[in-house]
């Protein structure tokens, strides 16, 4: 008997399966009531008394042994079958078409990849803002109608809590902990309360952007701005600074660049101009620096802003800022390959 059970330790050993029947299979040989280590067991009854002893530890090993296998077959191939599980076999077998990125975060990027060049940082800073860093600390007098609610969503009937209507609120943040040279853009979703319509809606995105240090001047800007435009529309576009006005940067500016549809001769896009409009621009008011803890007599800056729509527009040329915020499939798969 002793000789039978070494060579049944050494089969089961060797035992193989690929298949749950087999191994089901191999567990009836052996271990079911009518298997061949049964029926050993059922032989221990004519093994002499003096051998009883070696040969029942014997037959329990085999028995661990085989139960120990059979399982160890069962677990490995469970663990196949779960590698195999990333598969859905209840899957379309027609391909799935794949998503694209949004056309203002393909534009969003790569502004931000264009200032990174210029050295600048990003900065970002929360939608839910108070009166001061939107508007006191910009130079905003108390009676200036952007504080009005016509162009301002207010919170909890609080005068000093309202959603940003620029993400100059940001600069201002980042101007009263830190110290210059300062040199960041701050992208982001502002909110006004406008009329929905094809040229304007209640929240778009912005892009604004501000260097502090010592010496800045406006040629300094316009060379910023230049470097953006050629980055941004081709090398052949030009560019022109008109004055304007914004309680935060003085002198001020907007700045247009040669129609990059007509190359600056005229046509239906820029109005028979040559030009179009995509920002606005200055030096930082010294009130500004001031009210944010930065000496005006040390440090001059310059700040810029944009919408990130206006430049989309002009990018792609899409005519209604809705489709921007509609998720019209048909509209984001144009852009596929934009990216």
């Amino acid at each position: 008997m002793i000789d039978k059970i070494n060579q049944l330790k050494k089969e089961i050993e060797s035992l193989t399966a690929s298949k749950a029947e087999e191994i089901e299979a191999l567990r009836i040989k052996y271990l079911s009531k009518k298997g061949e280590i049964s029926a050993l067991f059922n032989d221990f009854r004519n093994v002499a008394a003096e051998s009883k002893r070696e040969v029942g530890q014997l037959l329990n090993e085999l028995k661990n042994n085989a139960t120990e296998k059979i399982n160890a077959l069962r677990e490995a191939l469970s663990d196949a079958a779960d590698e195999n599980n990333g598969i859905d076999l209840t899957r379309t077998a027609y391909p799935q078409p794949l998503g694209t990125r949004h056309p203002l975060s393909i534009v969003r990027d790569e502004i931000c990849d264009i200032f990174a060049r210029l050295g600048f940082s990003i900065a970002e800073g929360p939608e839910v803002e108070d009166d001061w860093h939107v508007f006191s600390s910009l130079n905003f007098a108390e009676d200036h109608p952007a504080r009005d609610m016509q162009d301002t969503f207010f919170i909890q009937r609080s005068p000093d809590v309202l959603l940003r209507t620029h993400t100059s609120s940001v600069q201002t943040r980042v101007m009263e902990h830190t110290q210059p040279p300062i040199r960041i853009i701050c992208p982001g979703r502002v909110y006004r309360n406008e009329a929905i319509s094809a040229r304007a809606h209640c929240f778009f995105h912005q892009i604004e952007g501000l260097y502090v240090d010592k010496n800045v001047t406006f040629a300094d800007l316009k060379q910023a701005l230049l470097f953006f435009a050629k980055e941004m529309f081709g090398s052949d576009t030009k560019i022109r600074l008109r004055p304007s006005y914004f309680p935060f940067t003085e002198p001020s500016a907007e700045m247009d660049i040669s129609c990059n549809l007509c190359g600056g001769k005229g046509c239906s896009f820029c109005k028979h101009t040559g030009w179009v409009e995509i920002l606005g621009c200055g030096m930082v008011d010294p009130n500004v620096l001031e009210a944010c803890g930065i000496d005006s007599k040390i440090y001059t800056g310059y700040a810029l802003g944009m919408g990130i729509e206006r430049i989309t527009n002009l990018k792609y040329q899409v005519k209604d800022l809705r489709l921007f915020s509609e998720n019209d499939q048909r509209f984001l798969e144009e852009f596929q390959a934009a990216h």
